[in-house]
């Protein structure tokens, strides 16, 4: 499991004595910042992650993670342009690498495209279950 660490520069607003930190790994992404009586810790599970915005000035960039989950996003500023993009990088191809992984308990099995709605369908299929015309074998 590898975790990629990303801190904020400390030469931006809110960063100076404490700044922010982003770590992405495998399965999470997770916000750290702290102040000198407090912590604060802010995660959101790669699936349910629903955008990643970079907002890019001359030196720094904004990120923007917001989830599908209905919890808040995770926002940070200060980051250099590289990691900014490093980020998202790394959020999308967590993604899209479970996305080809089958449903739990479902039988992935050989499929086709319905000639009529062009939605993939098991290949044993009769009746599209997307559009419900007959497919036939």
């Amino acid at each position: 499991m590898s975790v990629e660490t990303f801190v904020a520069s400390r030469l931006t607003h809110g960063n100076f004595l404490f700044p922010t930190v982003i770590e992405v790994g495998d399965t999470f992404v997770v916000k750290r910042t702290r102040t000198v009586f407090s912590k604060n810790e802010i995660s959101i599970h790669l699936q349910r992650v629903a955008s990643v915005r970079i907002e890019t000035g001359i030196l720094w960039s904004d990120i923007l993670i917001e989830s599908s989950g209905g919890s808040d996003p995770i926002a940070s500023h200060g980051h250099r342009k590289d990691d900014a993009l490093r980020i998202k990088a790394l959020i999308e191809k967590a993604q899209s690498r479970n996305l080809g992984a089958p449903a739990a308990g479902g039988d992935a099995g050989p499929t086709r495209a319905c000639p009529y709605c062009a939605e993939t369908v098991k290949a044993a299929a009769r009746i599209c279950r997307y559009c419900g015309k007959e497919i036939g074998t």
